[in-house]
């Protein structure tokens, strides 16, 4: 492994992230992947702006984490499905993160999350200095990893405890607490962008799945709808109460004609009708 200089020191030209490079030429290796990676960040937005309210916090679609330096660059980086890095700027002097550069950030990441294309043994690979698993676990070192596996309908989630990897157990709900960001990890069997599947979803503490933007844009007009209903419905008991109100005064009117009709036929007979 190349030896890494502190970069204050600048005793050795280390490459940021504009001359890293941004990709290592290959494909996405399905088509899930993008729309998973959307609906985790879109779910999750609302959570990481109330735990960084000064917006301090970047989140990884697919890219590159550069650990070491290589001969080609991008053999020293693994690029995570999604990742959330707390406490760092969105961008870098006003640029948007082309890779995330450990050697110039420092900060590692908080969760990793890999999504199984193959039969797994990628994202469980402990090859000293190669393996995905072992790289994250020695080296990047987020506090949670998680294998997401969706044709087996199942994800295991790893935390590090006392410098290894160790299994979370899921809880009752067969969900997977990550505590610092106060949500479970998990699956839900649902539809998203038009396709069913064991999406990789967020929950919070007590169990509420975490809506996505359209699922939140969805309940807000279901709520809307609901409550306009509910003034048609107020509407059309205030008009039944005043259609009564109406029947009622009709029939007082009717009484005190009658009661007029009987008072003059009274009289006409010389009938005084106090008497």
């Amino acid at each position: 492994m190349t030896s890494a200089t502190n970069p204050s020191t600048a005793l050795t030209p280390f490459p940021d992230h504009t001359q890293l490079p941004e990709s290592d030429g290959t494909f996405v290796k399905n088509w899930q992947e993008h729309p998973q990676s959307i609906l985790l960040t879109d779910s999750i937005t609302p959570v990481l702006k109330q735990l960084n309210p000064d917006d301090q916090y970047c989140i990884g679609q697919d890219l590159g984490i550069y650990w070491r330096l290589t001969d080609p660059p991008e053999k020293g980086a693994e690029a995570p499905d999604w990742f959330y890095v707390p406490n760092v700027p969105p961008t870098l002097n006003g640029q948007t993160r082309r890779s995330y550069v450990l050697w110039q950030e420092s900060i590692a990441p908080l969760i990793v999350l890999e999504f199984v294309s193959g039969d797994g043994s990628e994202e469980r690979d402990k090859t000293p200095w190669k393996g995905k698993f072992w790289v994250y676990e020695q080296v990047i070192r987020p506090p949670f990893y998680g294998i997401y596996e969706v044709n087996k309908a199942s994800i295991e989630v790893y935390h590090l405890i006392e410098g290894q990897y160790q299994i979370l157990p899921a809880n009752e709900r067969g969900h997977y607490p990550i505590v610092p960001l106060g949500v479970e990890l998990g699956l839900w069997r649902g539809v998203y962008q038009n396709v069913e599947l064991p999406w990789l979803r967020w929950w919070d503490l007590q169990g509420n799945l975490l809506l996505s933007g359209d699922e939140r844009a969805e309940q807000e007009s279901q709520r809307a709808e609901q409550e306009s209903q509910r003034a048609e419905q107020e509407s059309q008991r205030a008009e039944q109460e005043s259609q009564r109100a109406e029947q009622e005064s009709q029939r007082a009117e009717q009484e005190r004609q009658r009661a007029d009709r009987l008072t003059a036929q009274l009289r006409s007979l010389g009938i005084e009708p106090e008497a």
